[in-house]
């Protein structure tokens, strides 16, 4: 593609989606199948206004499909998927759109996800768009039938196992996902839309406090140390507040949060997208609730000068400071947590966390946080 945004003073190439690629492939299968010529370009209209003129590779024919193929281009969004080719293969069938999926398109093993148990991983927007190239193609040629397509991805098996596939429940291949067609270069929508996803699995599944955890560290920990069954749990990255939100707008009645304090103490100020990239304040953080615990201007000075939270808690103990500053910072985190959770759905909504260092263990966690852990556990260790 030839259109960017710039993020970052940088210039940035805009991508297309792998739905924006099955629906290309779909259309120009759709269109040879129609009028028995091979088709080298197809023009597509993305939900998102962009029009597309997309090369199609690997055409083939038999006595009644088309198979051909679109090659994925995600710009300059670091995507596993670019460079990989997704396939439509078009039949003829007496009425209506029937859309599957074949080879490395995953199917989906759990409830509430975007589509049915037992489906294709297609989600309703690329499903929208192959529907649409296909009707177009029958206007084109006149065609008063219907369309069998069928979506597949050879690389998609291996590629899946390295995305939140499994873990959501889609086995053997990747998701054909887009809401816009259109890839934007480090967009953070994707991550949001998977957590979102994510979340609705867990409230399917009949979970009502959600167990989060921000990244790997969260997770080892909560599975090692607090010994957590983590296949109940989200992991949110860095996109805590999202996670919050979209827990009270899905119907939970909690959650706990179990991170390493490089990331959680942040909330303490109230940053909520805990990314380096958006906010640190970690040293800030600390000195301001030194000062308030009565610490000396030398000792403020040296926390703002420390490297780490680890470095920041030695300082603390050195100077017999560390347990009033982290009940104050500890009372802040609930603050800000329950401020962000408060009042948005017209019910009571938990806030319960477990905050540690591979140093230190749990620094800080709520006085709720033991019960909510016991929940957690595996049935044999509850037994």
């Amino acid at each position: 593609m030839e259109q960017y945004v710039v993020k970052n003073q940088k210039k940035l190439a805009l991508g297309y989606t792998t739905g924006s690629c099955a629906a290309a492939a779909a259309k120009a299968a759709a269109c040879a199948l129609l009028s028995g010529q091979p088709v080298r370009q197809v023009q597509l209209m993305t939900p998102k206004g962009i029009s597309l003129l997309l090369d199609i590779e690997d055409m083939t024919r038999t006595a009644d499909c088309v198979r051909c193929a679109v090659r994925k281009d995600a710009g300059d969004d670091p995507d596993i998927t670019h460079g990989i080719l997704v396939y439509a293969a078009v039949s003829c069938i007496p009425e209506g759109i029937v859309i599957d999926g074949g080879e490395g398109v995953g199917r989906v093993t759990r409830p509430g996800l975007a589509q049915p148990v037992g489906t294709a991983a297609i989600n309703p927007a690329p499903r929208r768009q192959i529907a649409q190239a296909v009707q177009e193609a029958s206007q084109q040629y006149g065609y008063t039938g219907g369309f069998f397509v069928e979506i597949s991805i050879p690389e998609g098996e291996a590629l899946g196992a390295r995305t939140f596939n499994p873990e959501l429940g889609i086995v053997g291949g990747l998701s054909v996902l887009g809401t816009s067609g259109i890839v934007e270069p480090m967009s953070e929508q994707a991550l949001i839309d998977t957590i979102h996803l994510d979340i609705d699995t867990r409230y399917a599944a009949g979970e009502r406090t959600l167990l989060l955890c921000p990244g790997n560290y969260g997770e080892d920990f909560a599975r090692d140390t607090l010994g957590l069954d983590v296949s109940r749990g989200v992991k949110c990255s860095n996109f805590i507040g999202e996670a919050l939100d979209y827990a009270v707008y899905s119907g939970f009645s909690g959650v706990l949060l179990v991170g390493h304090a490089g990331k959680l103490i942040k909330l303490a100020a109230g940053v909520f997208q805990t990314h380096s990239a958006y906010a640190d304040a970690r040293q800030e953080i600390f000195a301001a609730h030194a000062a308030m615990c009565g610490a000396s201007a030398e000792t403020v000075r040296t926390l703002m000068a420390a490297v780490t939270v680890d470095a920041c808690l030695e300082i603390l103990q050195q100077e017999k400071l560390d347990k009033p500053v982290l009940a104050s910072i500890s009372h802040k985190i609930l603050q800000h947590m329950v401020h962000r959770t408060a009042g948005k759905s017209g019910r009571a909504f938990t806030v319960d966390y477990v905050i540690f260092t591979n140093r230190y263990g749990i620094m800080m966690q709520t006085e709720n946080a033991a019960s909510c852990i016991a929940s957690y556990r595996h049935e044999e260790e509850r037994i």
